[in-house]
Formats: C-alpha cells, structure tokens, sequence
C-alpha cells in the first residue's frame, strides 16, 4: 500500500521544504515568530475621532514608519491593521479609503513610541513613529483600496522593506455626509534586523 502523505498529513498540508534538524513534525513558522521571541517585533498606532457637523465631512488618521539615515538596521513590515468607527444610523452616507504610499512629509505630527512586543524584553526600535491627522505630502502611492465601516488586518510578512533612510506612511480615512461620530485608526506591526 502506498503511503502518498510522506512530509505532510493530508488535513494540513505545507507546501515548503523543511531544513531544520526536527525530524517530526516538522516546524513551519512565519519570521514574527522569531523576531518576537528576540525582542525585535514592534507595535504603533493610534486614532484620530472627531464629532462631524451636520454636514458632515472626513477624518483622516496617518501612521509614518520611517528608518533614520544610519541606523543600521531595516524595518520589515509584519502587519498593517486598524478600523474606521462611526456612531451614526445611516451608514448610506459612508465612504472609507485604505491608502499605502513611500517617505513624503507629515503635517503637524506627533511622536508615538513602539511597543516591543516581548514584554520582557529591553529592546527599543530604532523606527521613528510619527501620526498626523492629514495625508501626507508628496508621498509616493503603493496602494489604495476601499474601506468598509469595522476593523481591518492585512498580513504582509515582510513584504514591504524599509531600508535607513525611507519612510512608509499608512492612512485611513472615513467620510460622512451627514452629522455623526467618526474614529479612524491605523497600526503598523514591524520587525527590525
């Protein structure tokens, strides 16, 4: 009789191939694993509320993620993850944006701190975190997609790489035409090497 599920049992099966010295199982794990256990994976974010007027209008909340010239080391970013919120029954009147882009300059910002994701950990990034209720300026676009009231999380496993001297900026925005409560919120989850 044929055994057809060698390296893999056939309700999960791992497409890759295992180079580690464990003969069973075998272990497959996403690079965070390692950075979090180490001390090197971080987390930033914050949100932006406001109470609109009867005609209401949009707010924006922009998360900059930039590596200082000379730092040594390159931020790989884990996840992008956030949400936009809004207090009002007519949601027929909402419109939301996800929008990705490269280095450019924030408005009137504010200095966040990363939070290591190991608590016992002393690390510190060297990522420089900065939030604006604006868009930023002459920012390169990666990205745009629609957003849907509720939150978001996109898994990118360092598929967007910040050398020293780059910034990647994530910004969401919810619009209303009519009066109501509306918070968009943005997070970045990196790793540093």
């Amino acid at each position: 009789m044929p055994n057809n599920n060698v390296f893999n049992p056939l309700n999960r099966p791992v497409y890759t191939s295992n180079t580690n010295t464990y003969i069973s199982p075998g272990i497959v794990a996403p690079p965070e694993n390692s950075a979090g256990s180490t001390g090197n994976l971080y987390n930033a974010g914050s949100t932006n509320s406001t109470t609109l007027g009867l005609l209401g209008g949009s707010v924006t909340a922009t998360l900059q993620l930039a590596n200082p010239t000379g730092s040594g080391r390159t931020l790989y970013v884990s996840r992008l993850s956030g949400g936009i919120t809004v207090a009002l029954n007519l949601l027929s009147s909402f419109s939301g944006t996800l929008t990705l882009t490269a280095n450019g300059t924030l408005s009137s910002p504010s200095t966040l701190t990363a939070v290591n994701s190991n608590l016992s950990s002393s690390n510190t990034s060297v990522a420089l975190v900065r939030f604006s209720t604006a868009a930023p300026s002459g920012a390169t676009a990666i990205m745009s997609m629609p957003l849907q009231v509720g939150p978001f999380q996109s898994n990118e496993f360092g598929k967007y790489v910040i050398p020293p001297g780059q910034a990647i900026n994530l910004s969401v925005t919810g619009s209303l035409t009519v009066a109501g409560l509306l918070a968009s919120t943005t997070y970045f989850t990196w790793w540093e090497v």
